[in-house]
């Protein structure tokens, strides 16, 4: 199978070939048969480089496969099915055909072994994924849609115009270690730190994520910001930089997280969070580093799919998605089921012990003490503090039990458990969270470097523990202050929502007014020489009367246009329209070809003598 077809090109036939099944059951069929059959094909993939094309004298590689790629190309195919699964239910086709190219597109960038190859997947995916945000067909999402296409765009140039300089400097397009430090290698790094949603580089995830589909959002949680993560980790470990960024990241997030009332915008704040994890772990750039940021992908992926998979249920069951619309409504009542998966996700997501969050997220606090970066472990501390507050207390404290503010009249909601399907993907997905942190060693065994960390030392239980209780502790005090609130949080993006709304002002107005002129000035100066070229022989006679007729008006205007004067000018400007109208008449304007030969002959002998004195 190794010699057959790259795993990224299984999900983009795929959704070739998905629009032309008509029957919707052999539909589901064909859309869960697809990342089984690419999942098998991992299975049967040994470490080596394979589909190598020559290209202008460049070697495209689709395929390098070592232990970092196959520990995030397994986790990308486990999700493409857990969210294939939670999708069944969706009818439209369009949305479908959009999560699969952004799947493949995923595993192109993972399996990439130059350049060339690892930038088409990296615009595909972007392109690709902007539906899931466009398929929920409202103005919100449209514009949302928009400037996460634009900033991507951005991202994409950026990322292009350093490969370009990277391999002009180098002669080689290999995709693997890049030294920091040039034009090139910051470029590159720019490129990618904008997918890893890296502040102040960041405001797309949670403008565009809440406003994609229900299923869409599911995806969108998975693949963008973990490749990027992935490519981080192949080509600038032990970069410093990248270990300040995610610890700020990793406190960024948290403080926006607290205080959105948007249930799917918190979450995407804790996206910007948790890869903070990621992003400094691959700043720190040991082994256990690298291998946390891996691990802590991997977790990531699942517990964070759960948790969109948990309030997407809500939204599809309410059609409502802020907590000041959930609170005092007994959803807990109606959904006892999607509540308690969703609180699986938050115990992973807060690192409790047992769950998966617990297994990666200590190793990459670990390795940020191993080096004694104190203020980088006392960040990363206080971020899950804020993260359990936020995700597994607060969000679903409020959402399926909340109580309702003073005075407040409350609406019934009519809800119950979602689909069979939804209810299904969570599941699996729950059991992989408790899986993994029961076992870990089916993860740590994937990882790029050998594993000598032990998550469930008595040490790493007591401080995780003591941490998570101090934290349910203060909760429980200030429960009753915790309801939901109306606010809109201003971030970054403010930056580029307002000045683009005076450039969309400005082409609007000014210049389409600038624009509305010069085409006037030239239809007017395209017309005139028309009219001109019907009778080219009178030209020097028009453009004298023209000369004759502007001196003329405008002496009249300045001393004076008497009755006289007035009908003089009517008259000159009659005759100067009645010598434009004329055309060529060959009868009347044919010269002699005696006159042309004449004319000719003389031509001749005046270059003749111009030549003649320049030699001399």
């Amino acid at each position: 199978m190794i010699n057959t077809i790259p795993p990224a090109f299984i999900f983009i036939i795929g959704a070739i070939l998905l629009p032309l099944l008509r029957e919707r059951r052999l539909r589901r069929i064909f859309q869960l048969l697809i990342p089984v059959i690419a999942f098998i094909d991992l299975l049967y993939m040994p470490e080596g480089t394979y589909w190598i094309y020559n290209f202008l004298g460049y070697d495209l590689i689709l395929g390098r496969v070592d232990k970092l790629s196959m520990c995030f190309g397994y986790v990308f195919v486990i999700m493409a099915f857990l969210g294939t699964v939670y999708a069944l239910h969706v009818r439209d086709t369009g949305q479908h055909v959009a999560a699969f190219l952004y799947m493949g597109s995923t595993l192109g960038v993972t399996f990439a072994g130059d350049l060339f190859t690892l930038f088409a997947f990296w615009e595909i995916m972007a392109i690709s994924s902007v539906f899931l945000i466009w398929h929920q067909r409202t103005v919100a999402a449209l514009d949302s849609g928009f400037r996460y296409i634009m900033v991507h765009i951005f991202g994409g140039c950026a990322l292009l115009a350093g490969i370009i300089i990277y391999v002009t400097n180098t002669g080689s397009i290999d995709f693997g270690l890049i030294e920091y430090g040039g034009l090139a290698s910051k470029l590159i790094l720019l490129g990618f730190i904008i997918n890893a949603a890296v502040p102040p580089f960041h405001a797309w995830l949670a403008d565009a994520y809440p406003e994609a589909t229900v299923t869409g959002a599911v995806f969108l949680s998975a693949f963008t910001t973990k490749s990027a993560v992935y490519v981080l980790a192949r080509s600038f470990p032990g970069v410093e930089l990248l270990m300040w960024l995610g610890a700020i990241m990793a406190v960024y997030g948290v403080v926006y997280a607290i205080m959105e009332n948007d249930i799917r915008r918190l979450l995407a704040y804790h996206i910007i969070s948790q890869v903070g994890y990621m992003v400094c772990g691959v700043g720190i750039g040991t082994e256990m580093g690298l291998n946390g940021s891996a691990a802590h992908a991997f977790c990531h992926i699942l517990y964070k799919a759960l948790l969109f998979m948990g309030t997407g249920a809500v939204i599809h069951v309410t059609g409502r998605r802020k907590l000041t619309e959930l609170q005092g409504r007994n959803l807990y009542e109606m959904m006892p089921i999607c509540l308690s998966l969703y609180l699986i996700a938050g115990f992973s997501i807060s690192g409790v012990p047992l769950f998966n969050g617990f297994i990666s997220k200590t190793m990459v606090v670990a390795a940020a003490g191993e080096i004694h970066r104190v203020p980088i472990h006392l960040l990363l501390h206080l971020a899950s503090i804020g993260t359990f507050f936020s995700t597994t207390l607060k969000l679903p404290y409020v959402t399926w039990f909340g109580r309702p503010h003073e005075g407040e009249k409350i609406e019934e909601i009519e809800a119950k458990e979602p689909p069979l399907n939804m209810l299904i993907a969570m599941g699996l997905t729950a059991f992989l969270c408790i899986f993994i942190g029961c076992y870990p060693r089916v993860l740590y065994d994937i990882l790029p470097y050998s594993v000598h960390y032990h998550p469930y030392a008595p040490y790493h239980v007591a401080a995780t523990m003591q941490l998570l209780l101090f934290t349910a502790a203060a909760f429980w005090l200030y429960i009753d202050q915790l309801g939901g609130h109306a606010t809109i949080s201003l971030d970054t993006d403010w930056f580029y929502r307002k000045p683009g709304k005076l450039l969309l002002w400005f082409c609007s107005h000014p210049l389409q007014n600038l624009r509305f002129g010069l085409q006037h000035l030239l239809s007017r100066t395209v017309a005139t020489l028309a009219s001109l070229s019907k009778n080219p022989i009178l030209l020097p006679e028009i453009a004298i009367r023209y000369i004759h007729l502007r001196i003329i008006s405008r002496l009249y205007h300045i001393f004076g246009l008497s009755e006289d004067k007035l009908e003089e000018l009517k008259e000159l400007e009659s005759r100067y329209d009645a010598i434009r109208k004329i055309t060529y008449d060959k009868d009347v304007y044919r010269r002699p070809i005696g006159f042309g030969v004449l004319l000719a002959v003389v031509l001749l002998f005046l270059y003749g003598l111009i030549y003649f004195f320049t030699l001399r």
